[in-house]
C-alpha cells in the first residue's frame, strides 16, 4: 500500500465550499480533488516528474 502523508490545512469557508462542490461534480472526494489539483500543478511546473505509485493490483 502507497503510504499517505497527513497534514492540516486551513481554508477560508467560501474556498472549501467552491472545492467542495468541484470534488462532488467530478465525483472525488474532497481530498481526493485537493491531489488531483495539486499533482496536476506540480507536473505542469516541472516540479513532479514521475507518475503517482499505483497500489499493487490484487490477484484472484
Amino acid at each position: 500500500m502507497v503510504e499517505r502523508k497527513a497534514f492540516l490545512l486551513r481554508l477560508d469557508p467560501a474556498l472549501h465550499a467552491a472545492l467542495q462542490r468541484w470534488a462532488d461534480d467530478e465525483l472525488r472526494s474532497l481530498n481526493g480533488q485537493l491531489e488531483f489539483l495539486l499533482r496536476r500543478e506540480a507536473q505542469r511546473a516541472g516540479r513532479l516528474t514521475q507518475a503517482p505509485e499505483k497500489a499493487p493490483e490484487t490477484q484472484e
